[in-house]
Formats: structure tokens, sequence, C-alpha cells
């Protein structure tokens, strides 16, 4: 059902946990299926120098918090607009359509962190 690399990121998720101040976080949730992600990152320089997830849901949200978290560390802030939930499942090996939700939690949680720096910023 799940690829390889879709559950070796949710037994071993990369970069969880929590940022003491972060320069942005959101919390997002999917009231359809209650799946919870928050997502925080410390920007200096208009660079991603930490990022953060911690999330409560089901394998896939996990994997795809955990996947997003590594395509997103040390890229410039103004690069990470383009990122699709489409291309976070392809890079998990694809995902049941019942779980594509966690990777659209994913990216939406992206854009609303890109809306904070963007606003703080200005």
């Amino acid at each position: 059902m799940y690829s390889q690399t879709l559950l070796d990121h949710f037994q071993n998720p990369r970069n969880a946990g929590e940022i003491r101040e972060p320069t942005a976080q959101v919390e997002l949730s999917n009231p359809v299926c209650g799946d919870v992600l928050r997502l925080a990152v410390l920007v200096e320089a208009g660079r991603v120098q930490e990022v953060r997830f911690l999330c409560r849901g089901c394998t896939a949200a996990i994997a795809c918090a955990s996947l997003l978290t590594e395509k997103i560390a040390g890229r410039a802030i103004d690069d990470l607009g383009g990122i699709t939930s489409e291309e976070i499942a392809a890079e998990l090996g694809g995902l049941p359509v019942s779980s594509a939700h966690a990777a659209q939690l994913a990216v939406e949680a992206l854009q609303a962190i890109l809306a904070k720096e963007s606003r703080s910023t200005s």
C-alpha cells in the first residue's frame, strides 16, 4: 500500500519537534480526517535555517510533513512557492487516493508559512 520511502519517513521522521523561537509557525488541520500539522521555520537572511514539524495524523500525513521539511531546509524562502502536493506524493513513491489529503495538508502549511514570512518582511 505504501512505498518504502514513505514508510521510512513515517518510521524515521526528519525534523520532528519544535523550534524555540521560530520566525513563523502555523497549525492546520483537515476537518475531514482529523490530521493536525504544526510547521515552524526559522528564516535568516531569506533562507530557511531550521524547520520542524509536529503532526497528529495518519502514516501519510507524518511522511508528507517529514519530506516537506527536507525539501525546504536550507533553501531560499522565495524559492519554495512552487512546491506542490503532487511533487510531494511523487517523491514519496505515490499515495493512495484515500491519502492524497496528506500531501495537500503539507503544502497548505507551507503556503501559510510563506504568507506569514511575506507579511513579516513587508
